[in-house]
């Protein structure tokens, strides 16, 4: 999968955003970097919405995907 996720995110909730690539669930973690050097980005949002997770973990804006996976 390389390009973003649709996920629908509550206002002011902590997540973790897989820095590593290893996650099963991608572009949420589930622990898979233990070991590899990697920690997982703690991101909130302010508004409960739909959001666009980047996949391909190129956005400049990461967690959000800025359409870098067409590029």
């Amino acid at each position: 999968m390389s390009g973003p996720i649709a996920v629908d995110l509550e206002a002011e909730k902590e997540y973790y955003y897989c820095t590593c690539g290893k996650s099963k669930g991608k572009a949420f973690c589930d622990g898979s970097h233990k070991g590899c050097g990697f920690t997982p980005m703690k991101f909130s949002v302010n508004e409960s919405k739909e959001y666009h997770i980047c996949t391909c973990q190129k956005s400049s804006n990461e967690p959000f995907c800025d359409g870098s996976h067409t590029k």
